[in-house]
């Protein structure tokens, strides 16, 4: 297998592996800029230069915690604790705090990176973690993993996931096998799950954004330039289909959306991570153009 790296500082990044190529911007939030087949986009990409955040990536991580923290404030082994505001237009924190901050470059190879974090609690989270995320690039896939360990010194909440975003083209098909949905309140957070017999179709057509359990097998996404399986360790799935942007999301996640507020957030998936112990999770993307 052959393979090149590129590093243009210890900030931008970039593996080729046969027609592939991905750009990683480690101090906008370890985020993906870009994956291209050659000239394809595989995920939403611009070169990593004109990135200008985590949420204008082709993909960021999910860490501590996915999806929203309901009206940031959350109670936790007996004690209160209130989160700032990280997302416009919110009343919720969303998506950690892994996408707002700097990694930094832990070494690279021709077909490999490795970034890391270091959190220290602060307003946005208040326990101390150290994470990792580790790529690899083949050409015919891109596999991620992700790494948390707790520094805090009780067992603190911790979830880890992925917010890919894929370019909606004209006949963008999604085909995933699941079991139940979780309906959401007027705050957009889960109330309760139905039943979902999968999803399948063009996602033009659709108008998610809700949380799904009982994923089997790979999520499939088709279109008239490639076509791609999204496979993960983890149980859980957001699926993001908003009908006025030119994307859509498939998200892996390791617990239900605003699980911390819920009777029993751990059978909800959230991890109650010991000091010291750490959990990981991967996501694997393989590619094949048309």
């Amino acid at each position: 297998m052959t393979g090149s790296s590129r590093s243009t500082s210890e900030t931008t990044i970039e593996l080729h592996a046969g027609a592939l190529r991905l750009a990683l911007r480690a101090d906008l939030g370890g985020s993906i800029a870009g994956l291209w087949h050659r000239d394809t986009p595989i995920l939403r990409s611009c070169e990593p230069a004109l990135l200008s955040g985590a949420r204008q990536s082709g993909c960021f991580p999910l860490v501590p915690y996915s999806n929203r923290l309901g009206f940031r404030h959350f109670r936790w082994k007996g004690r209160e604790y209130t989160t700032q505001p990280n997302f416009e237009d919110s009343p919720h924190s969303l998506h950690g705090v892994g996408w707002m901050s700097r990694w930094e470059l832990a070494s690279h190879s021709a077909l490999d990176v490795v970034l890391r974090m270091r959190h220290e609690a602060d307003e946005h989270w208040p326990f101390a973690f150290e994470a990792s995320q580790f790529f690899s690039l083949t050409p015919q896939s891109l596999r991620m993993q992700m790494v948390i360990t707790s520094r805090s010194d009780i067992a603190q909440p911790v979830g880890l996931g992925w917010h890919p975003y894929f370019p909606k083209r004209a006949r963008s098909r999604l085909h995933i096998e699941l079991s139940e949905r979780w309906e959401t309140d007027v705050a957009q957070l889960p109330i309760r799950k139905v039943a979902q017999p999968g999803i399948d179709g063009d996602v033009s057509h659709m108008d998610f954004d809700n949380g799904f359990e009982g994923w089997k097998g790979p999520a499939r996404i088709r279109d008239e330039k490639v076509s791609l399986q999204l496979t993960s360790s983890l149980p859980y799935l957001v699926v993001y289909t908003p009908q006025h942007k030119d994307y859509f999301c498939i998200e892996p996640v390791s617990h239900v959306g605003n699980a911390i507020h819920m009777a029993d957030p751990v059978a909800h998936g959230l991890r109650a991570l010991p000091p010291g112990e750490s959990f990981d999770a991967s996501m694997t993307l393989d590619v094949s153009v048309l």
